[in-house]
């Protein structure tokens, strides 16, 4: 049975944490946020990763990474930067990167596995990798039988400004209907809330399913997302500030109806970096963890 990969989303900008989140570290150890989600999925039975990183640090990313990895599994780089569209797209002002969803594109080349998608800077947990990995392996590479991680609203909130959601619509069977990026939610005055398209907050549920980014996909989920980015970058050409997200391509799965997106669920806990506040919450946590040896204190020796 071939291993999945995992394809790790780590080219972020970190604007609002005010730096490189996915090169910061968390314990007296060491540790980055993906060091943890690397040593869950070799766990769970991922047999290679693939990094989406930008030229600028990837001298410093792969020192950090290489030699972890180094007999355990195969491992590639790709790189997501702006003049990575065709040339009639460029625009030497835009300096926002171009979203999740075109940086899953940069990965098609090399990934030619059942694989799962992940933010370099979200704590998962064993039982998610766990989960997905299971099914990854249970996939036929030429389906149409993709599924994604499921997360409460309320469990994945920064109490220190503001998130970005996957919202999701789920059938009576498990199955997505529907997900919508939803750029804003943040807690005011002890509810929570969105920013509607006019900029104006509205009440969203505190027990909505959301997605996190961990996506589980066969390799044709990549015939749909080329066409939709050419799209993309055709109506938006003049907005600097666009992204093209992987819910946009997950809809488009969705709408063809030549696909389905299981909805799958773990009880494990989510936590992750938004705001430099939030480290201390993360550090907390993980520290809680290795003392109830979930982890070992040095996750490589």
């Amino acid at each position: 049975m071939e291993k999945p990969t995992l394809v790790i989303l780590a080219a972020g900008m970190g604007s609002r944490y005010g730096g490189l989140k996915q090169m910061d570290t968390f314990t007296p150890e060491g540790d980055t946020i993906i060091d943890f989600s690397i040593y869950d999925a070799l766990q769970a039975g991922f047999g290679k990763f693939v990094f989406i990183i930008r030229k600028s640090f990837e001298d410093e990313f792969k020192k950090n990474i290489d030699g972890k990895l180094k007999g355990k599994a195969e491992v590639a780089y790709v790189y997501q930067e702006l003049e990575n569209v065709p040339d009639k797209y460029i625009n030497p002002e835009r300096v926002k990167p171009w979203g999740t969803g075109h940086a899953l594109l940069m990965a098609k080349d090399v990934v030619k596995e059942n694989f799962a998608i992940i933010n370099g800077d979200d704590f998962y947990g064993k039982e998610a990798f766990n989960v997905m990995a299971k099914s990854l392996q249970t996939k036929d590479k030429a389906s149409h039988e993709f599924n994604t991680m499921a997360y409460l609203l309320k469990n994945t909130i920064s109490e220190h400004g503001y998130v970005s959601r996957g919202e999701c619509q789920v059938d009576e069977n498990g199955f997505l209907t529907d997900v919508t990026e939803r750029t804003h939610i943040e807690r005011v005055d002890g509810r929570l809330m969105r920013k509607n398209d006019e900029g104006k907050f509205i009440p969203i549920d505190e027990n909505t399913i959301v997605s996190m980014n961990f996506w589980g996909f066969t390799p044709k989920c990549f015939n749909f997302g080329n066409r939709l980015f050419e799209e993309f970058l055709e109506a938006n050409k003049t907005n600097l500030k666009s992204e093209f997200y992987i819910p946009s391509i997950v809809n488009d799965i969705l709408k063809s109806g030549k696909a389905t997106v299981e909805v799958l669920k773990s009880d494990a806990k989510w936590f992750g970096v938004t705001y430099k506040e939030d480290k201390e919450i993360v550090q907390n946590a993980i520290r809680e963890l290795k003392t109830k040896n979930v982890y070992p204190k040095n996750l490589w020796d």
